[in-house]
């Protein structure tokens, strides 16, 4: 699993030891990113307003205790924090992703295909998002390999 932060405020908030690499110092955009990804990882894309950061924090701790498992589905998270987006990315997120900015969280899965598979407003039992990834035809394909 692999964290792309483009908030470091959030880093400090953290106080757990995560691999993670800022986009915002690799200057590149989301879009960007997530055209990387395809084909290749499963994204989770987290999205907080900054008065609502303890819903990002919550999903975080819970997604850090099942690491092993994000790692199995090549999952990987991308925390997104509203003062700190670029206008072009929130832009992007609000064009292909819906995304309504007065929202408090919102969350995409995002498949290898590059397509968004589920939306959440609230974050997720991580149990639950394993079922949704482990029923997708592309990873029943991966896990059917030797």
């Amino acid at each position: 699993m692999r964290y792309y932060w483009l908030i470091p405020l959030t880093i400090l908030l953290m106080g757990f030891a995560l691999t993670m690499e800022s986009v915002a110092n690799q200057q590149k955009s989301l879009k960007a990113i997530l055209t990387e990804k395809k084909d290749h990882r499963r994204v989770l894309l987290l999205y907080t307003r900054d008065d609502a950061q303890h819903y990002s924090i919550q999903q975080q701790e819970a997604l850090n205790e099942e690491k092993a498992g994000l790692d199995e589905r090549d999952l990987d998270v991308i925390v997104l924090l509203s003062s700190l987006l670029m206008e072009p990315d929130r832009q992007f997120l609000m064009h292909d992703f819906k995304l309504n900015p007065s929202d408090e969280f919102s969350a995409w899965l995002i498949g290898k295909d590059g397509g968004v598979k589920q939306t959440y407003k609230k974050p997720i039992d991580v149990k639950d998002l394993f079922r949704i990834i482990d029923s997708m035809p592309m990873r029943r394909q991966e896990k059917s390999k030797p």
